[in-house]
């Protein structure tokens, strides 16, 4: 059975991991796991996150790059660091920061 649950963390909040040393601007919702089976199987099951919960899709960087990342809601946490993402397309996705969270950029309707 499916558990309908409303997400913790919203597009353009700035979070890190729990676990390991990246951190990333939320572009994204899924209410449940919404990626292969074979990338969830591929997560060392001691650490493998449940399905039922809320996923995030984040502009992440780390230490040394930048990158996509797909993280589960137990795994995260509000990132009040008040630093900027560096990934390359957060100008592209977000206005301004205000209050420690990116503003939406709303897109031109052609």
């Amino acid at each position: 059975m499916e558990i309908n649950r409303q997400a913790k963390f919203r597009i353009g909040q700035i979070v890190r991991h729990r676990i390991y040393p990246f951190r990333g601007v939320i572009y994204d919702v899924d209410p449940t796991f919404n990626n292969t089976e074979e990338w969830w199987q591929s997560i060392p099951e001691e650490v493998r996150p449940r399905k039922d919960q809320p996923f995030y899709h984040l502009l992440a960087e780390n230490s040394e790059t930048e990158y996509v990342a797909y993280v589960s809601e137990q795994n995260l946490l509000a990132d009040d660091s008040g630093k900027p993402v560096r990934h390359p397309q957060v100008n592209e996705m977000f206005g301004p920061m205000r209050d420690g969270a990116y503003t939406i950029r709303l897109k031109n309707a052609h």
